[in-house]
């Protein structure tokens, strides 16, 4: 059995206590996440952050006015520029963003005003990452390292194709990181297959809705 460290996403704060309980060493907050999670609403975020704060349980918020696609106008950044500056006001450890342009490239200006509102908050670049041609990652990764992002979640291709058939191209997006950045595997890495895919990527840390069994 692998020492893995564990951030669960979670929807709303129903399952928080029980994930908490079963050893979950971080949590992701939610809301929708059918759509692949977006911010939750403000009450949810203060009970949650009040009550993993008790339990020293680092809290990761997402910041995600909608589903879709990551190429936002400038509205949606002002309510992520918002709910960030809430998060800070909360207390939040952590929060996860992403924002493309319309040919896949990091948006830069728009990341640059997400990161500024971000101050004190880890920062975590999250599956919008996978929207990113394979030949302008590398690009990202560089840049997202010259601005101090924390973490990069990525499930390596799109998140239909299962985990088994991505890990070769996480393994890339690990060797290029080259420790700079830290790459975070997610979608689709339960409790079954979560030391396997530990493992074979040699990393301690996994991100997922099922990494725990809460049955």
């Amino acid at each position: 059995m692998i020492l893995i460290y564990k951030e669960i996403a979670v929807e709303n704060f129903t399952t928080i206590p029980q994930a908490v309980l079963a050893g979950a060493d971080r949590i992701e907050l939610n809301d929708n996440l059918a759509v692949g999670g977006t911010t939750p609403s403000t009450g949810v975020l203060q009970e949650t952050t009040k009550y993993l704060q008790e339990k020293s349980i680092p809290l990761v918020e997402m910041i995600r006015p909608r589903g879709g696609n990551f190429i936002y106008n400038d509205l949606e950044l002002k309510m992520m520029e918002a709910d960030l500056f809430q998060a800070q006001k909360l207390g939040v450890d952590a929060v996860a963003f992403g924002a493309l342009t319309t040919d896949g490239e990091l948006d830069e200006e728009a990341m640059e005003q997400l990161i500024a509102a971000s101050s004190g908050m880890q920062i975590v670049f999250h599956m919008a990452f996978d929207d990113i041609p394979e030949d302008k990652q590398h690009d990202a990764i560089d840049w997202l390292v010259e601005h101090d992002v924390d973490r990069i979640l990525t499930h390596g291709g799109p998140l239909d194709i299962s985990i088994d058939e991505t890990i070769d191209n996480i393994k890339k997006t690990i060797e290029y990181a080259a420790g700079r950045i830290a790459i975070l595997p997610g979608g689709g890495v339960t409790y079954e297959n979560c030391d396997e895919v530990a493992t074979s990527l040699n990393v301690k840390e996994l991100h997922g809705t099922r990494l725990i069994d809460l049955v």
